[in-house]
């Protein structure tokens, strides 16, 4: 399923590339008037517990390549668990449906520590290259699976490799969900529009400047090679949430078990809630807390 026509693009007319461009659109900003407690900023701090799935998406070939993610749950989150606790932050944690049913007691484990398990696909599935049916099937399937695991039915998303096919904001809709978290046009919340109709679905946007994955991951049989240190990695970080802080808006940080769980850079994590803590009026909290405060804010109080 495609939305452009399979002419040459510089034969559309303006209506055909207005439509693509107006299909899924950031609306109004959400950013609140104040936050709760008087903080300045809000924090998210999420970690898309991908797991054998990124593997097993591709085809479940290498051996080597599944045990990196069975390392996520191993060492990964028991280390990102470890910070958390030790600054009394609460985090967001997107889970596709196959790596929940790998490893129920650690989404049992989270939830029952007061942190949020979300919506991340099925098996991390490419959602642009499944046909609309499959698409929907796999998320309501994904969204039984965790709620079945945790006890709680997910209020949010984030796209695997945050890919948005043209089916998935519908499915997102009828899914009843508060707020995605996989879309780039702001760098705080704000509602997404869809072909200009409001659609009381909370943005809290992502970035691959704010994501460890594209400067650690490893491709042995590619190009893809690690080339940033973890100190020029966490100074990037501490200038995203410097400029959040100053603007008082949202900072959003996306990380991976399997990727910032090491020894080397479970460090980065560390001193970012120290720098963050030292504020003393910064609000860490989940995804779905900070999204159902800016809906009640803007009085979209009706998605949760």
């Amino acid at each position: 399923m495609s939305l452009a026509p399979d002419t040459p693009p510089h034969s559309w007319d303006e209506p055909t590339w207005r439509g693509l461009v107006d299909f899924v659109r950031a609306g109004r900003s959400l950013k609140p008037k104040s936050w709760p407690g008087g903080a300045r900023c809000a924090v998210a701090l999420s970690f898309d517990s991908d797991h054998e799935t990124n593997e097993l998406r591709d085809g479940g070939n290498s051996i080597g390549r599944l045990s990196w993610g069975q390392y996520g749950n191993r060492r990964g989150v028991p280390r990102i668990r470890e910070v958390l606790d030790r600054f009394g932050a609460k985090a967001s944690f997107f889970v596709p449906g196959v790596a929940a049913e790998l490893y129920p007691d650690e989404q049992k484990s989270l939830v029952e520590d007061g942190h949020e398990v979300a919506l991340h696909g099925w098996i991390h599935e490419v959602n642009t290259q499944v046909p609309p049916a499959q698409e929907r099937e796999l998320m309501l399937r994904a969204a039984d699976t965790l709620e079945r695991v945790t006890g709680i039915r997910p209020v949010g998303m984030r796209t695997p490799s945050w890919d948005y096919s043209p089916a998935t904001l519908a499915i997102a809709e009828e899914l009843g969900l508060v707020y995605d978290s996989s879309l780039f046009a702001d760098d705080d919340p704000y509602e997404i529009l869809s072909n200009g109709r409001p659609t009381g679905i909370v943005e809290l946007p992502v970035e691959w400047i704010r994501d460890d994955a594209p400067y650690f991951m490893m491709n042995r049989f590619g190009g893809q090679r690690p080339y940033t240190p973890p100190t020029a990695v966490l100074d990037i970080f501490l200038r995203e949430f410097e400029g959040a802080y100053a603007e008082g808006g949202l900072f959003l940080l996306t990380m991976h078990p399997h990727v910032t769980g090491y020894r080397s850079r479970i460090f980065i994590l560390e001193e970012l809630l120290r720098r963050i803590t030292e504020k003393g009026d910064c609000w860490v909290a989940t995804h779905a807390d900070i999204a159902r405060h800016c809906a009640k804010d803007h009085g979209m109080e009706r998605r949760g």
